[in-house]
């Protein structure tokens, strides 16, 4: 189940991690936020132990948001080894996400 994250265990949680880690940066009004909900939660199903899915409230880490320079909601970004590699935003398919997603997995 994807994992909500802040501030005080991003480091941990996803920089630190040993495997590509999707951080979601959402927002709790967000309608497309919402849509995205369910397929993040199956693409960490389907790739169990190869994708870490993070969940990033952008109201309240907007610390997180700013450093990030996330401006809207959604934004997907991929960190592998402590590093962001790609990013996706707004309304994005389960096929683009798995796009990246198998392309980095591979790197």
């Amino acid at each position: 189940m994807p994992q909500r994250v802040s501030k005080d265990n991003f480091q941990s949680e996803v920089l630190s991690a040993d495997t590509l880690v999707l951080a979601d940066f959402y927002s709790d009004s967000c309608i497309p936020c919402k849509r995205l909900s369910p397929v993040l939660f199956e693409l960490e199903k389907e790739y169990e132990g190869k994708l870490k899915i993070a969940k990033i409230n952008v109201n309240f880490d907007s610390e997180l948001a700013s450093e990030y320079e996330v401006q809207a909601a959604p934004t997907l970004v991929f960190f592998k080894n402590g590093e962001e590699k790609e990013r996706l935003r707004g309304a994005v398919k389960k096929s683009e996400i798995i796009e990246v997603t198998e392309k980095l997995i591979k790197e």
